[in-house]
């Protein structure tokens, strides 16, 4: 097992006086404003969404807690085996997972429900920083450096993109490239890149997207280019979120008094479409200053990141982060129609078990790293440790 060098407390008391409470209280006020906003969706009433939310948060900070008091060896021992894990649950969502809304995300195990795809977003994250804290820094660009990573990226996301969910794929593909160009992916192989993929969007444009993409998705692309496409059908969502999101004017219609995200003129308001209803009762200064707490948030991370010896916990935070920040950015210009409608939440604030959990598990992870910042743990120490 690896040995690390660590100049933290080894106690409990010490290391909780080392975690880092200002992003603490940022994530819990994340988690005030999504209970608040499902109360109202749920028209002034804890059922059916708030009470369950509350729990499920209150099991997650316990459980960022605890993990982040964890050494770092742990987390780069289990690194793989937690990828290999969620792996198979993906596998399992693929053989018998359960469809909701026309989506086969979930898997059911008795008595909870998971959504595999959410656990990837961070095993991938441990995996790739384990992978790169190992592999010597003249090997990251070799054939061995880019295959196996490519490898970790691909199969989740060729799993995800069946179940379907676009979103998800995207957003692994992104954080896994991201990590990717942290380690130190050559420039000349990244503009590389970037010209067979400019070539290759040049090509798609060319032979027509709907010979590639399925029917949904394309009308997804339709309905994204022209607002004026299927009003009453494909469209009527993304324009009925538009006109909720900028109903609120300035300062909003005040709590509880939303009128458009109360009428079923949204669906699921309570998972991808809830920033729209935080924009009707808290206007343009409410969505303004949620976005400014996880601007605070990444800004905590990126830090930490900053603050960290060891490339195994920098590549970690900052992977992490970069999938926080993806989640925020997709949800927030899906529902104002700056991009293409996917499934992707608003963490801590959407309502959903899987999500809400793996978001603080992987600020666990972060709160950790500051922990254990000044750990420099060796390079090359096996599968398990």
């Amino acid at each position: 097992m690896a040995v690390f060098r660590e100049t933290v407390p080894r106690d409990l008391p010490g290391k909780m006086m080392e975690i880092n409470w200002t992003l603490v209280l940022l994530l819990a006020l994340l988690g005030v404003a999504g209970t608040g906003m499902l109360y109202s969706l749920g028209g002034g009433s804890w059922d059916p969404w708030a009470w369950k939310h509350s729990v499920r948060l209150a099991v997650g900070f316990a459980g960022m807690l605890v993990i982040a008091v964890f050494p770092p060896r742990f987390w780069m021992g289990m690194a793989y085996p937690i990828y290999l894990g969620a792996l198979m649950l993906l596998l399992m969502v693929d053989l018998f997972g359960v469809t909701i809304n026309g989506s086969q995300r979930w898997v059911d195990l008795g008595p909870i429900r998971l959504q595999p795809s959410e656990i990837m977003k961070v095993a991938l994250v441990l995996a790739l920083a384990r992978f790169y804290h190992d592999l010597p820094t003249e090997k990251v660009t070799s054939p061995s450096g880019l295959l196996m990573p490519a490898i970790m990226i691909g199969a989740p996301a060729a799993l995800i993109v069946g179940q379907p969910d676009l979103g998800t794929t995207l957003l692994l593909a992104g954080t896994g490239a991201c990590i990717m160009f942290m380690a130190g992916l050559s420039w000349w192989l990244i503009l590389t890149v970037s010209g067979i993929g400019l070539l290759g969007l040049i090509g798609v444009s060319v032979y027509g997207l709907e010979n590639i993409l399925a029917e949904y998705q394309m009308d997804r692309v339709r309905a994204f280019t022209n607002p004026d496409f299927d009003p009453l059908g494909i469209n009527y969502h993304p324009n009925q979120a538009v006109i909720t999101l900028g109903s609120g004017g300035l300062t909003g219609k005040g709590f509880l008094e939303g009128t458009q995200s109360k009428l079923g003129y949204l669906p699921e308001m309570q998972t991808d479409y809830i920033f729209t209803a935080l924009g009707e009762e808290f206007g343009f200064v409410g969505c303004l200053s949620i976005l400014a707490i996880y601007g605070l948030i990444m800004a905590q991370a990126v830090g930490i990141a900053l603050t960290c010896k060891s490339t195994f916990l920098r590549l970690l935070t900052m992977g992490l982060i970069a999938t926080f920040a993806f989640y925020v950015f997709i949800n927030v210009g899906m529902v104002s129609r700056l991009l293409p409608v996917v499934g992707v939440p608003l963490p801590l604030i959407s309502y959903g078990g899987t999500v809400a959990l793996s978001v603080l598990a992987a600020f666990g992870l972060i709160l950790g790293a500051h922990i254990h910042r000044n750990a420099e743990p060796p390079q090359g120490a096996g599968l398990f440790g």
